[in-house]
């Protein structure tokens, strides 16, 4: 019987330390052997102490696979602060996680209703799986150049239409901090008896403040994956995927888990996880708090300097806009004749200003527990030398006419994903392509919604659009053919 913890205590880095501290002479992985096999080329910069706690698979240091002692502590601390039947330590990033919840609700030749502006960590998901994904438009804000949020009604449009699918999946929020109403979602998708994914890996900070949208656990979803090191205080790659029961499989849960991560868990990274749920728990809503106000103040400084936009609260009720966090900051430069990268290029080289990323018209910087005011202060002066030495002369509005026009309906799923991707092609020229079925991934920015995804056919009406777009400038990711003259196709 494990002993009794409460949110104060970090069962599985204080269990790493007393095996440290005890004196143990390691004939075990890693081989460095506490540091002392590590060149100090790398060894001086991380510290003896930190290889010291990089650690292996020991009794007393239990087992992320089967956890029966101090990381099965840990993560029912976590699910216990973040209101969770069940939470998992995730080592691979929220990729990993994203995998595991698509591989547990559905398998091969399965139906998955999910956005069409999904990140490739679930594009990823469905190759896996062999699933067929029923995409789903999400609404796009024309003058920003984003998606936002799947509407209810889209939602419930798409199960009427599948009702066979095995699932929905729903991005809440953004990478830009937009949420969609996921309580009314949830409840539509539950009505129809089918258990609700959330890709929340922009969200782990959203239960420590009502000035956030709403958490997805907290709207009633089944799973969701959090990218624990995205926003709070976790290191890179480390996430947590939180169930309920009821609507799917722990035990499937489980074993998917097991399948995507290494059998060799970094234990630093594990306990950066522990450490960061116990942040949470007793500085939390402080903490968040804090960056809140930080990033409001921020936002309406920005919004004085002529040629520059930070969108918030005036775009709450716009289609696909519930709620806002607004940590997220958002900086439209397009009112200065600037692409987004080459503002990002201009902050990052002439003022030491990183943003988190750009797109064709705006840069995102993220607000975090690990910022203060002086670092808000000098973001926003170089916005504002931004703007007062590097305004350009590039006109959007020929990019802003070819994508705001009508997108061309979904394309007809001919083959899963999985079968155009691993299947036999061959690569033609695109404008010959016509009535083939495309096996790769063709996207546009803005607004980052695919054209075309693996498996469906390659309609003339396609063909034009992409061209149109693509003479108005705007970016084109995922062929392996940026320049879009050929494409690879299903032979």
């Amino acid at each position: 019987m494990l002993p009794s913890y409460s949110q104060e205590d970090t069962p599985l880095l204080t269990a790493m330390k007393n095996y440290v501290d005890d004196g143990v002479i390691p004939f075990h992985t890693p081989g460095h052997k506490f540091g002392k096999g590590m060149h100090h080329r790398l060894g001086s910069i991380v510290g003896r102490a930190s290889l010291e706690m990089d650690l292996a698979l020991l009794p007393e240091l239990d087992d992320l696979h089967e956890p029966h002692g101090c990381i099965k502590a840990a993560q029912d601390l976590a699910a216990e602060l973040y209101g969770a039947d069940h939470s998992f330590f995730v080592v691979n990033g929220t990729t990993g996680g994203i995998y595991a919840m698509i591989l547990t609700i559905a398998g091969p030749g399965d139906k998955i209703i999910v956005p069409r502006n999904a990140h490739r960590s679930i594009i990823g998901g469905v190759l896996l799986n062999g699933a067929i994904p029923v995409f789903m438009h999400p609404e796009v804000d024309k003058h920003l150049g984003l998606a936002q949020g799947v509407t209810p009604e889209t939602v419930e449009e798409a199960i009427h239409r599948h009702p066979d699918a095995k699932g929905v999946l729903i991005i809440n929020p953004t990478y830009y901090g937009v949420a969609t109403d996921l309580q009314r979602i949830v409840d539509i998708v539950h009505d129809h008896n089918m258990p609700v994914v959330v890709d929340e890996a922009h969200g782990p900070h959203l239960h420590f403040s009502s000035r956030l949208p709403l958490q997805a656990l907290d709207a009633g979803a089944d799973i969701c994956a959090q990218s624990t090191h995205k926003i709070i205080g976790a290191l890179t790659q480390c996430s947590m995927v939180h169930c309920r029961e009821g609507r799917v499989s722990v035990p499937r849960l489980k074993a998917m888990l097991q399948l995507v991560q290494s059998t060799s868990p970094n234990y630093i990274l594990m306990a950066s996880l522990d450490v960061a749920r116990m942040q949470m728990a007793t500085e939390g809503h402080k903490l968040v708090a804090r960056a809140v106000e930080l990033a409001e103040w921020v936002r309406a400084e920005i919004n004085c300097i002529p040629g520059l936009y930070s969108f918030g609260a005036d775009k709450i009720g716009a289609p696909g806009v519930f709620s806002l966090d607004p940590t997220k900051v958002t900086v439209t430069v397009k009112g200065l004749g600037l692409t987004g990268a080459e503002a990002e290029r201009i902050l990052r080289h002439e003022y030491k200003v990183q943003v988190e990323l750009s797109d064709m018209y705006n840069v995102l910087f993220l607000i975090t527990l690990g910022d203060g005011e002086a670092e808000a202060r000098a973001m926003v002066e170089a916005l504002r030398a931004l703007a007062a030495n590097h305004a350009g002369k590039r006109d959007f509005s020929s990019m802003e006419d070819a994508y705001g026009s009508d997108y061309p309906p979904i394309p007809e799923q001919v083959l899963s994903p999985r079968q155009a991707l691993f299947g036999h092609t061959k690569t033609i020229p695109f404008k010959q392509a016509a009535g083939r079925v495309c096996a790769e991934i063709i996207t546009f920015y803005p607004p980052g919604i695919p054209l075309l995804c693996p498996g469906e056919r390659i309609s003339a009406e396609i063909i034009a659009y992409c061209l149109r777009l693509q003479k108005a400038g705007l970016h084109i990711s995922g062929p392996e053919d940026y320049m879009l003259k050929t494409v690879k196709v299903v032979e």
